[in-house]
């Protein structure tokens, strides 16, 4: 079966979950499009490198590409083009970006529809609900191309109105919620009669993660924070915080990696609070560089604003590695006091608490937490358990399909006419 994968910006530095699931799905029989709305920045990890080779880009074809693409799919399929003309005017008008980027949309779903026509591809899958799943779903509606898509936190289920998140559902195969967290927040903005299409697949870690002995947790003062430098990561709270412990006298080391669009304000702070010795920012990191920070430290704190459910936690747990977070979205499904801690978010006090408190802890009993949460990761987090999920859900989708185009085929519309309505259109 070829599935194409759609996703806004593919390969990118914290997208590492999308190419393990992809090579999981591989490995499951499935041969796996990739396909980007654009090109990432600048890639760091040798595996996305390579995953770069393998893409293809929709705005590749510049502004002329896109609108030969809509010309042509306007004359070819005159009937779906207007009803999917109707959908993008419906999804578009009145939102934040304005109706000229929803027929951005619309061009970039005939582009999509013409390769995925080509490679004879039966299935689209989009991560994340916002721009992807849109041309997704426009793609559906052109060529009747079945369609599904991840949701991951609160990008999309905190702009749930703005991206026409119901629409998306009712029209979509299935919808894949990464927690329960997730799964209910997408039951709050959705008619209860599409609740049973909403299914939970984990994002999960490979095999490098789990066979690899697990390290005693070192004798060192030093913790780490792993993800981009940005209002949702908490990073400013975390400086705070660091800067009470600093005044309490409580030796430590934070290493923080990752970069993004608050480093300047980050870095600036770092000076403000006097703590140059202490904070170290190391920019983006490969996965074996982000492995071995991890690994250095004596576990791992993200005092987040706004999760789904952090890769990066995961990756914490496997290595051995508790983990400080906060009480948000999917997190407590897997955070919990046999190993970690969680915190309120937005709290200084209490995240400078439990900081104290885990640079104080015996390293054997951090090890022993450590243990504890590779074991759940293992259980809950394994991407090739999640991908099969994904793959039945695949499966399930082709075999609906066939019989809709058995029972189309078989059943005429008109006695007097005998004529039969094909699944795909290819005229009109």
């Amino acid at each position: 079966m070829k599935i194409a994968y759609l996703i806004n910006q593919y390969p990118a530095v914290s997208h590492s979950f999308i190419r393990r699931e992809i090579q999981a799905l591989s490995d499951e029989g499935l041969e796996i499009w990739r396909f980007s709305i654009r090109p990432a920045a600048k890639l760091v990890d040798r595996a996305d490198q390579l995953e770069l080779e393998k893409t293809k880009f929709i705005l590749g074809v510049g502004i002329f590409g896109l609108l030969w693409a809509l010309f042509r799919t306007a004359i070819a399929r005159p009937r779906r083009f207007l009803m999917a003309l109707r959908l993008t005017i419906k999804i578009g008008w009145h939102k934040d970006k304005g109706i000229l980027v929803y027929l951005a949309y619309l061009a970039e779903a005939c582009v999509l529809l013409d390769w995925v026509i080509s490679a004879d591809i039966e299935h689209i899958h989009a991560h994340f609900a916002f721009n992807p799943t849109a041309v997704a779903m426009l793609c559906n509606v052109l060529g009747d191309i079945p369609y599904s898509f991840t949701v991951h936190g609160p990008e999309s289920i905190d702009r749930a109105v703005v991206l026409s998140l119901e629409e998306k559902i009712k029209r979509a195969s299935f919808v894949a919620a990464i927690s329960f967290y997730c799964q209910s927040q997408l039951y709050r903005w959705c008619d209860r009669a599409y609740w049973s299409k909403i299914h939970i697949v984990h994002c999960g870690l490979d095999k490098p993660f789990f066979e690899q002995p697990i390290t005693p947790v070192p004798e060192t003062n030093q913790l780490v924070c792993v993800g981009r430098l940005n209002e949702q990561k908490g990073h400013l709270i975390l400086l705070e915080t660091a800067r009470k412990l600093a005044l309490l006298g409580i030796d430590f080391q934070l290493v923080l990696v990752g970069d993004g669009e608050l480093r300047s304000q980050v870095e600036s702070l770092i000076i403000q609070f006097d703590l140059q010795d202490r904070i170290t920012i190391t920019g983006w990191a490969d996965s074996e560089q982000v492995r071995q920070h991890i690994i250095n430290s004596r576990g791992m704190v993200l005092p987040s604003f706004a999760e789904g459910l952090p890769v990066v936690i995961m990756e914490a747990l496997a290595l051995g590695r508790p983990v400080i977070s906060t009480y948000i979205a999917g997190i407590p499904e897997l955070v919990e006091s046999d190993c970690g801690w969680l915190v309120p978010s937005g709290s200084v006090e209490a995240l400078a608490k439990t900081m104290s408190q885990v640079l104080q802890l015996p390293t054997d009993k951090l090890s022993q937490m450590g243990q504890v949460g590779a074991k759940k990761v293992a259980l809950q987090h394994n991407v090739a358990i999640e991908a099969r999920k994904l793959a039945d859900l695949f499966r399930q989708t082709q075999g609906k399909q066939l019989i809709t185009e058995i029972v189309i085929q078989e059943t005429p519309i008109s006695v007097k006419t005998n004529c039969r309505l094909p699944l795909r259109e290819s005229n009109n």
